[in-house]
């Protein structure tokens, strides 16, 4: 188990994708993979306004969300199956989406999860891709996570 915040952080803006689990009105678990933003304890997301995923983290925002990387096969004996298993890294979120509605801070959220994949800090947006954008962010109510084989 990892509990340092470096550690976790590192882990995290390692991945290119985090799998949000939520539960739908059927009471079914239903999961995504998700482009996405960290800054301290918060994960930011983003998404079209309307949708499957959508309808469910309005009527139940409770969330799990995964992210898993550095995998790498190993194996003590090549003709043993039973020898080989999985190195990996992951951390384990869970908390509640909270919808993002105020401009100023839908494009600092969007900042953030560009920042994630291109490193730079500001962008330019123009007004209709900003209003017409869902917003969310999830403050972590617990926190997870675990290096495997390293």
């Amino acid at each position: 188990m990892i509990t340092l915040t470096e550690a976790i952080e590192e882990i995290i803006r390692e991945c290119e994708i985090c799998n949000i689990g939520m539960v739908d009105a059927e009471n079914m678990p239903y999961t995504l993979p998700f482009n996405f933003g960290f800054e301290w304890d918060t994960v930011y997301l983003h998404s079209a306004p309307t949708g499957r995923k959508i309808e469910i983290l309005r009527a139940n925002p409770n969330v799990c969300i995964s992210f898993s990387t550095a995998h790498r096969l190993y194996h003590q004996s090549e003709s043993v199956a039973c020898s080989y298993g999985m190195k990996y890294k992951s951390v384990l979120i869970k908390g509640r989406v909270e919808f993002v509605e105020d401009y100023d801070e839908k494009v600092r959220i969007l900042n953030i999860i560009m920042k994630q994949y291109t490193g730079r800090d500001e962008y330019s947006y123009n007004a209709p891709a900003v209003n017409n954008v869902a917003v969310m962010k999830v403050i972590a109510s617990s926190v997870e996570a675990k290096a495997f084989g390293y």
